[in-house]
């Protein structure tokens, strides 16, 4: 896998059939490698880093978004339950075009977010979305620490 615009972490991986795997550490199970997993799990290596718990991040969860089955990414909720931050990971080969950033608002619809954060891994963008003008207000950098 290519690096990525993150700092370097020790992975688990393990090879089933010429199927290379990584262990996701918040699931505690192994996850097939894809190019969008591998962001996924620098990701959550940086949450820890920037001092996130285990117990207030929740990982590829289903959402109904008008009576369609949805995924989010990674939610990180604060001690009362309410979700502070929505990211949205991407392969590294995606651009982060105005598509991300809509498909991110409209699961920020049922999930009203606090922050959203877009990756490829190579780019990070941190933004609030402002309720009232429905505009992005962008961040410089990781909001939660």
């Amino acid at each position: 896998m290519i690096k990525l615009n993150f700092p370097d972490f020790e992975f688990k991986l393990k090879k089933i059939d010429n199927k290379t795997f990584i262990f996701d550490f918040v699931r505690k199970k192994f996850i097939l490698l894809t190019p969008e997993e591998w962001v996924r799990q620098h990701v959550l290596n940086f949450l820890i880093i920037k001092k996130i718990p285990l117990t207030h991040i929740a990982i590829e969860k289903k959402i109904l978004i008008n009576n369609l089955n949805k995924r989010f990414d990674i939610v990180i909720y604060n001690n009362k339950g309410d979700v502070k931050m929505l990211i949205e990971c991407k392969s590294p080969s995606i651009k982060l075009t105005q598509n991300v950033f809509d498909q991110i608002s409209v699961y920020n619809m049922k999930l009203n977010s606090k922050f959203c954060m877009i990756t490829n891994g190579l780019d990070h963008l941190y933004f609030k979305i402002d309720q009232l003008s429905k505009k992005y207000i962008f961040v410089k950098d990781f909001p939660l620490t």
